[in-house]
């Protein structure tokens, strides 16, 4: 098995808990993933190498989707034809779900953080409940669970493709019955075209909703009321606008939290809770519709809602890694303008009287593309400086493709910089920080990274703590 990302490594540590020999190989495994691959006891090997794959033996290698042609154990692997192989998305679909009522949650953003609510308050009502999350939630026992056979699953839903043999995004492989769709942006660019494209393939899983289940869509996004029509299955509509069937009201942020209000058929519950900004209001609405919707309630307010004051979401989504009175360091996965953007506003709203600081390395394969600079130094400037990282592998993009760094400072302004090194980035912006809290400023730093940012914000809050 290849262990190639988060998703993959969750995967790993469930079929190690029902009774499965698992070890896989990547080029670098990063934390929080690292550690629960080895608490599970799972070997990560680095790198490939045929005589080892031979070694072990295995009876299936699940092959995932950073994987291509020219590896040197694909290539061995398609010439004998040794072993048997397949897809993660496929042996999930399969081995996983099965016939069980699938919760399937997509959309550009906040995924992970709306699979891990929904999770999170349904296992509450089914005990047996399975799922599949993407990151490593902080109130649950991991980030993977198969559960009982006949309870439901909920499984973040990714419009990625599923491997170098399948360019079906993995979602296809998933059969909801109940689809939730967060929001549609264009995204991926090294395997979509455009917007069109992208929108197509939430086309296509729509299509296999089954008719017993629901499609439940943000109600206040464009794209997604641009789809084509689904006769066949019910559509719940959910956001802040007029036409949606469960409305949220009055948000409002504080430094520790937020609370809003939801409303459907009639009744209302507010919702006090430990997580931050519209967006993930809306994540929890969206989550709470789909459980009532999986459950079969009417209303979903029906449900006991109280567990989410006590919510504490996924770890690398605005974790604080330092708090004193005077300097405050976040570490958050945003790589896509819309969700630097989102998140910077939130910040802005609970800091009151702080100076925010942006660290932002791009790290996706579409961050690291040159197709977002605009929408990128548009979303940075909600902070009053910005820094940004050196492209990690920058040397492996076609020249003309990718993001030129010092370009993208230029269209921020003045109160952006880019670094060839991150060492040079830590130090100017330890350099300013000193600077600012020195003549009496409050600063926030906010490190954006879906990567490891050669750990310069541990750096960062390692430096400050105790000033």
């Amino acid at each position: 098995m290849g262990i190639c990302g988060t998703a993959m490594g969750n995967i790993a540590v469930m079929l190690k808990n029902i009774g499965h020999e698992i070890s896989g190989a990547d080029t670098g495994v990063y934390e929080p993933m690292k550690s629960v691959l080895e608490n599970a006891g799972i070997e990560i090997c680095e790198g490939w190498d045929v005589e080892r794959l031979k070694k072990i033996s295995p009876d299936l290698v699940v092959v995932g989707n950073v994987i291509s042609r020219m590896n040197v154990e694909i290539e061995w692997l398609l010439k004998t034809r040794e072993f048997e192989f397949t897809s993660l998305a496929e042996l999930i679909g399969s081995k996983i779900i099965g016939s069980r009522p699938a919760l399937v949650v997509s959309g550009t953003h906040g995924k992970t953080t709306t699979t891990t609510i929904a999770t999170y308050l349904l296992s509450r009502q089914n005990p047996g409940t399975g799922w599949m999350i993407g990151g490593v939630p902080k109130d649950l026992p991991g980030g993977s669970n198969f559960g009982l056979a006949d309870a439901p699953f909920v499984i973040e839903g990714d419009e990625y493709d599923t491997a170098f043999f399948d360019k079906r995004s993995k979602f296809i492989h998933y059969r909801p019955r109940v689809l939730l769709i967060n929001n549609i942006e264009f995204d991926h660019a090294d395997i979509f075209r455009d917007l069109y494209d992208v929108k197509r393939t939430f086309s296509h899983v729509r299509r296999i909703v089954s008719g017993g289940g629901a499609i439940v869509e943000n109600g206040d996004d464009q794209n997604i009321a641009s789809l084509e029509p689904t006769p066949w299955v019910r559509r719940v509509k959910v956001g802040f606008g007029e036409n949606c069937d469960l409305k949220i009201s009055e948000f409002k942020e504080a430094r520790f939290g937020s609370s809003f209000v939801l409303n459907f058929g009639g009744k209302s519950k507010k919702i006090e809770w430990g997580l931050q900004g519209e967006y993930n209001a809306r994540n929890a609405a969206m989550a709470v519709m789909g459980v009532a919707s999986i459950l079969g309630l009417e209303n979903p307010l029906d449900l006991d809602l109280g567990a989410l004051s006590s919510f504490g979401g996924v770890k690398r989504r605005q974790d604080v890694i330092l708090d004193t009175p005077n300097i405050v360091a976040i570490e958050d996965f945003g790589h896509h303008p819309t969700a630097i953007a989102g998140t910077l506003k939130s910040l802005r709203e609970r800091f009151a009287g702080f100076k925010i600081y942006a660290a932002f390395e791009p790290r996706s394969n579409t961050a690291k593309m040159n197709i977002f600079e605009d929408e990128f130094a548009s979303s940075l400037k909600n902070a009053d400086k910005v820094y940004i990282a050196h492209i990690h592998n920058i040397e492996k993009l076609n020249a003309q493709r990718r993001m030129d760094t010092f370009r993208l400072a230029q269209k921020g302004g003045e109160n952006f910089a880019a670094f060839d090194s991150n060492e040079r980035l830590l130090n100017a912006l330890v350099s300013d920080v000193e600077t600012a809290a020195a003549c009496g400023e409050k600063i926030v730093c906010a490190f954006f990274s879906n990567g490891s940012f050669d750990g310069v914000h541990k750096k960062f809050a390692q430096i400050f703590a105790g000033k």
